[in-house]
Order: structure tokens, then C-alpha cells, then sequence
């Protein structure tokens, strides 16, 4: 007799080693090809009282995916899956954006100089076709790790009815009053040559001169002070925007000093001005500000005017007290200088360099003008410092924290140009504000984390209008006429949904294709030779934050309701994406489009270093599913505590193979177990029994709630 035979041995056909680089990409592809598992999941949970859908943010449809796609991925896969294991009815449409710089960018590299060649419709066809061949590169690898999802419809951008959309969106703002066309300074890209919004702005370390000039006050001003060849002493960072002064701005509510080298400085700061070698600190003479308001200096550049103002945007922690104002170059200039009608002056241009202005408005001598049209701004500091001679009291160069363009990243600077803004101040929704409205919705959103909502209305509170042209060629167009004589926008609803219907049809290149007689109605009653078009393209965060109002409202989209129960995003997108959402929605719809908000953090080395590919720390989501398989990458996401940053590393990996070979081993040992359970009679439990029920419900119980409440690390465990 063999005793093997008499022993209850444990058997399971469910094998021990998982083998998944070998396994998971036949088991992926029959998920999505022959089982149409996404597919089952909807049908199965049709009708159910409960649904849960997540509203995608758009990856840019440009590159490979790296280990942040992963994560964000996987992290709405695990919870999309989690609503459907909870009994509800679930919908996950996945998208992409297809407009925008970093597309256009690629392609003018690929140019080089045949770009000068072609024309925008030909160039904005390069774009697409680029877009189109990484949409499918990345839905290809998206599927490779096993998410799911509507793959055979998601949202596109650049298909020509979401085109329609985003331009419907548009004219919905316009109808709403809170569309203005203003000049005003906005960040520049010199570099990309375009108009940049907050969120296309990060900070950087950068190099600057920091230097006080002293201005000679005219007669006037010298006489109303009592002195006697009085100068005004500035201090700036930015020599190259000097020629552009318009004014001096003086604090209200402080004291000026005149010190014993007749240099005027406010009060509170002579102290720290003797510290600097810059005065001696002897004050012959003190005055309030408002008695020089109204009177001038002299631009030592340009022997211009420039005139004495009062600004609450004057602050005693540093500088002179004394504010070198050019309303062309920046938002507290601009403001306080049309209070006191300063003219805006611009000689710099699209790239950056001066232009013809400097001779037009004399804002350098005759002698020395013609070696700076054409000088790149940066590349002139040097040569004003030298033209400045002796009114240059002090120089020298600090590093600061500085804006830069997310896309160059070339330092970016305030230039005054003609652009589209929304309006976040006029009360046009049911007599609030934009601004008011976001506000309240904001309080009415579910964060994950908590504290996610004190930075989204933090930003909201502060943020300025938003500036929503670019002049570019990829984008949707901002498709209004203006009226030739009085230069005046037309909102004209025939016309507007006339343009709409022939987006929908041919795409917005017909802005570009088609003359103003083919794009008005035939009843308009414009004459089109009257007409002129708006040639500027929207901000590609106006095509991403307007995706709710394609996929969710407009019935294209098999995508769940309006709003969303979740947006889930890098912890970047309260600056970005949440924040354009928001702002869109509660400025059409009067109300946020999404309940909840879920915020992760960004993927680090195991050294909390950033990924850097000269540092050789980069883990790339491929090469993951090659070595040890998609599982594992998505049992890091799962036990990892989202919400900061995620380290990630092949030795962290290799952790979390074991904590994988622990759960494995443990199911087959269960399974193993219970090969041969026939029913359990339940009528006969011992209290050691009913003991070890309740500490295995608890146990559900705990779990349940962690997953629920998203807390994935805290289930798992």
C-alpha cells in the first residue's frame, strides 16, 4: 500500500510561479480582443442603482509613455475595477490631447527649414498625422498593462465633432459676457513666440542683474521737495525694460527721505541701503509721496518723462521704495499705470528682440539706437548698463527664482500684446462672478486628499484673468470676424453656429481653407469684404478643461453622466487641468464638473531623486513589464502611499515580486485547501467557529472601507 494514497493532500491546478512577462500579454490581448472583458463589466452592471464613472485627463498625444502614465493609469484601472466589484455600473472613456506646442514642436523639428514652405493648413495636417501615430503608440502600451476601458472609442481632440465642441464651448463663453480682447502684459515665450497662461509657467533658477539707477527729478519736482538736483533712485532685475519707463511708483501710505548725496529713497529702507554701500544714511530732509505725485523724473536713457505715482503694490521688503514702472512689461505696472493714463510701450517683439519702437518713441539717443533693434533683450542688459554710466549707481548679479516656459524652458518675460481673456471679475453668472462661482463649487467637491482643496481655491482666490489665445499654427482657432472699420468682434449666434456646423463636417482647418464668404450663412447680412479673421488659436488647457462638455454632455460618448464622480490627475493639475475644468464648467454650466478629486504624487528614484535619463535613474513602464511583469507594477501602485511622491527603483521591485509571491502562494495554499469542499453545514459551528467568522468579517469589513475610501496600501496590508 502506498501512504501517499491514504493522506488528504492538498490540490490545485492554480500554479505556483505566475510566470507573467511570459503570460500576461496573450492573457491582456484576450481580454480585449476575444472576451471583450470592458464590454461584459458594462452589460453585467446595466441597471444597477449605483454608477461611478472617471472623466480622463488627456496625456499628450506626443512620445512613449513613461512610469507617470503608468501610475496615473493604473491608479483609475484599480479604482474603476473597485466600483465594479462594489455591485456599480461603471464607465471609463479614455483620451487624449492632440493639440498644442509640444506637437507642433516635434514637427518643426522634423521641418527644419522647409516650414517656411508650407502653409498652416499643410503644417497643422503634419501635426495631426504626428498625433495620430503616437495615439495609437500609447493606447498599444496602455493595453499592455492590462488597463481597461473604451479602446475602440476614446476621445480624440482632433476629431473634427470634438473640434466643433471645444469652439461651441467658446461662443457659449462669449454669449456669456465674460469673453474680453484686451491689451495687457501677459507671460511671453520668446522662444515658441506665443502667449503663455499660468500653467504653462514654472520656476527656475536664474541668473539677473540687480541694479539701482538714479533718475534726475525735472525742476518742478525739485522745487515742490525743496532741493536741489534731487535724484530718484530705482532698483530692477530687468535692465532691457528701462527704455519702456513710463513712471515711478511711490508708496501712499510711507515716508521718502532725501539723503545728504541728494538721492531720494523711502524711509523704512535707508537702513538697509547704507548696508549696501549706496548712501550714508544722513537724511536732510523727509516728505510724504503724494507730495511728488503728478511730477516727473528723467529717464537717464532717453532724456524721457517719467512721472511720479501712487501704488498700494509698493512694498518696504526690499529695493528703494521706488518702483521702476513700464506698464508694457508688467501686471502691477499695467494696472496702476492705466490710473494714471501711462502710455503702453512695447519696442520688444515676438522673439524677444527689440524692435523698430526704439526709434519710433525715442527711447534711446540717436547715436547709439540703430546697434539695438534687433538685439536680443538678454544680450542688451550689458549694453544699457554701459549707456547708463553714471547714473548707474550700483550693479551686480544674484540668482532668483525666475518663470520659465514648461515647453522651451527658455526664461519667459511680460510683454503687452492684444489677447483673449476670460474674464474671472465681471459679474455675469446670475450676478457672481467667475471667480465667486468657482469658489463655492469648490466647497461642494470631495478631495483625496483633504488638503487638495486648500490648494485649488488658493489658486483660485489669486489667479488672474486667463489668457486664452496663442498665436500658433496646432489648435482650434479662435473663429470669430471682426469688423474691418471699428475693429470690433462679431457674436453674431447665426453666424457663430453656422462656423460650428462646418467644424463638425470638415474640422477647424476650414477656418483656414475657406474664404469669409464660404463661412458666413447666406442670410447674415454681413458683407464679407467688410469682414476680417481672428487668426489666433485657443490655449490647449481650453480644448483639455472643455473635454467634459464633448465626452459627458454631448452624447458622442458612451462615458457615464455630467459631472463626473472623479477627475484623478498628478498633484501638478491644480494648476492645471482641475483648475481649466473648473473654471470652464462653472463659467457655462455654473457648476464644477466633477464630485471628487483624487491627487498622486510624482514618480522618484529609490533615493526620492528625480528621473533623469543622463543620471540613468529613469524606469520605464516597458521594461518593468519585460523583467517582472505588469502585476507587480501594479501592486507598487497599490501599495504605495499615493498621495506623495512614489519611489521606484528594480530593488523596490524586486520587494514588492516577494510581497507578490506571498499573496500568490497564499491563494493556492487556500485553493489547495479547499479542492474537495463539497457545502459547509453551518448548524453545528462551534463559538471557535462563529470566533473565526467574525475575525475573517471584521477583516472584509476593514478592507472594504480602505478601498472604498480609496486608501489602496491600507486594504492590501
Amino acid at each position: 500500500m502506498d501512504y501517499k494514497d491514504t493522506l488528504f493532500l492538498p490540490t490545485t491546478d492554480f500554479a505556483m510561479r505566475g510566470a507573467l512577462p511570459q503570460n500576461e500579454p496573450a492573457r491582456f490581448k484576450a481580454w480585449y480582443e476575444q472576451r471583450k472583458i470592458y464590454e461584459k463589466m458594462k452589460a453585467k452592471r446595466k441597471g444597477a442603482s449605483v454608477s461611478f464613472n472617471i472623466h480622463d485627463g488627456p496625456p499628450y498625444a506626443n512620445g512613449h509613455l513613461h512610469i507617470g502614465h503608468a501610475l496615473n493609469k493604473i491608479l483609475k484601472d484599480i479604482i474603476t475595477k473597485t466600483h465594479y466589484f462594489f455591485g456599480e455600473e461603471i464607465r471609463y472613456v479614455p483620451g487624449w490631447d492632440c493639440h498644442g506646442l509640444p506637437i507642433e514642436q516635434q514637427v518643426e523639428i522634423k521641418l527644419g527649414d522647409k516650414k517656411k514652405s508650407l502653409s498652416k493648413v499643410q503644417i497643422r495636417e503634419l501635426c495631426r498625422q504626428h498625433a495620430k501615430e503616437f495615439i495609437d503608440v500609447q493606447r498599444n502600451e496602455f493595453k499592455d498593462m492590462g488597463i481597461l476601458g473604451d479602446w475602440d472609442d476614446p476621445y480624440l481632440t482632433l476629431k473634427f465633432e470634438f473640434e466643433a465642441e471645444i469652439y461651441k464651448a467658446l461662443c457659449q463663453i462669449a454669449k456669456k459676457g465674460i469673453l474680453i480682447e484686451r491689451s495687457k502684459p501677459v507671460f511671453w515665450s520668446w522662444a515658441a513666440k506665443s502667449a503663455l497662461a499660468e500653467a504653462e509657467v514654472e520656476y527656475k533658477d536664474k541668473e539677473d542683474y540687480s541694479i539701482f539707477v538714479a533718475f534726475d527729478l525735472s525742476s518742478e519736482a525739485n522745487a515742490k521737495i525743496s532741493a536741489k538736483g534731487a535724484k530718484a533712485v530705482i532698483w530692477t532685475t530687468t535692465p532691457w525694460t528701462l527704455p519702456a519707463n513710463g513712471a515711478i511708483s511711490l508708496n501712499p501710505n510711507e515716508i521718502y527721505a532725501l539723503t545728504s548725496e541728494n538721492l531720494i529713497f523711502a524711509k523704512p529702507l535707508v537702513e538697509s541701503l547704507v548696508s549696501l554701500g549706496i548712501t550714508k544714511g544722513e537724511i536732510v530732509k523727509e516728505f510724504k509721496a503724494a507730495e511728488l505725485e503728478g511730477l516727473n523724473a528723467i529717464n537717464p536713457l532717453n532724456d524721457r518723462a517719467s512721472k511720479f505715482i501712487l501704488g498700494e503694490h509698493v512694498l518696504m521688503d526690499g529695493g528703494t521704495g521706488l518702483v521702476h514702472t513700464a506698464p508694457g512689461h508688467g501686471e502691477d505696472d499695467y494696472f496702476v499705470g492705466l490710473k494714471y493714463g501711462i502710455e503702453v510701450i512695447m519696442p520688444v517683439d515676438e522673439g524677444g528682440c527689440f524692435d523698430e519702437t526704439l526709434k519710433t518713441k525715442k527711447l534711446f539717443r540717436a547715436d547709439v539706437v540703430d546697434e539695438l533693434v534687433g538685439m536680443h533683450i538678454f544680450k542688451a542688459n550689458e549694453k544699457i548698463l554701459e549707456l547708463l554710466g553714471p547714473a548707474l549707481i550700483k550693479s551686480g548679479k544674484f540668482v532668483h527664482s525666475y518663470p520659465h516656459c514648461w515647453r522651451t524652458h527658455k526664461p519667459v518675460i511680460y510683454r503687452a500684446t492684444k489677447q483673449w481673456f476670460i474674464a474671472m471679475d465681471e459679474p455675469k453668472l446670475s450676478g457672481k462672478t467667475l471667480r465667486q462661482v468657482a469658489l463655492e463649487e469648490i466647497g461642494k467637491v470631495k478631495f483625496y486628499p483633504q488638503s487638495g482643496i486648500n490648494r485649488l481655491s488658493s489658486m483660485i482666490e489669486n489667479r488672474p484673468d486667463w489668457c486664452i489665445s496663442r498665436q500658433r499654427d496646432w489648435g482650434v482657432p479662435i473663429a470669430f470676424f471682426r469688423d474691418k472699420s471699428t475693429k470690433e468682434p462679431i457674436f453674431d449666434e447665426k453666424i457663430l453656429n453656422n462656423i460650428y456646423e462646418i467644424f463638425k463636417a470638415k474640422g477647424a482647418d476650414a477656418w483656414w481653407q475657406m474664404e469669409i464668404s464660404e463661412l458666413l450663412p447666406q442670410d447674415s447680412g454681413y458683407k464679407p469684404e467688410n469682414l476680417e479673421k481672428v487668426m489666433d488659436i485657443l490655449d490647449v488647457w481650453f480644448d483639455s478643461g472643455s473635454t467634459w462638455k464633448a465626452v459627458l454632455q454631448s452624447g458622442a460618448y458612451d462615458a457615464g453622466k455630467f459631472p463626473a464622480d472623479m477627475y484623478l490627475e498628478g498633484s501638478d493639475q491644480h494648476r492645471g487641468w482641475f483648475q481649466s475644468s473648473l473654471l470652464l464648467s462653472c463659467a457655462i454650466n455654473e457648476c464644477a464638473p466633477y464630485k471628487s478629486i483624487l491627487t498622486h504624487g510624482f514618480t522618484v528614484d529609490e533615493k526620492g531623486q528625480k528621473m533623469s535619463k543622463s543620471v540613468g535613474n529613469v524606469v520605464y513602464p516597458q521594461e518593468v513589464a519585460k523583467s517582472h511583469g505588469v502585476e507587480i507594477l501594479r501592486l507598487w501602485v497599490a501599495m504605495s502611499d499615493y498621495s506623495t511622491d512614489l519611489k521606484i527603483s528594480d530593488n523596490i521591485l524586486k520587494q514588492v515580486s516577494e510581497q507578490y509571491r506571498k499573496i500568490r502562494n497564499t491563494i493556492r495554499f487556500l485553493l489547495a485547501s479547499t479542492s474537495d469542499l463539497g457545502e459547509i453545514e453551518t448548524s453545528n459551528f462551534t463559538r471557535l467557529d462563529r470566533w473565526i467568522l467574525t475575525r475573517a468579517a471584521n477583516a472584509f469589513a476593514g478592507a472594504e472601507a480602505a478601498f472604498r475610501n480609496y486608501d489602496f496600501s491600507k486594504g492590501f496590508n
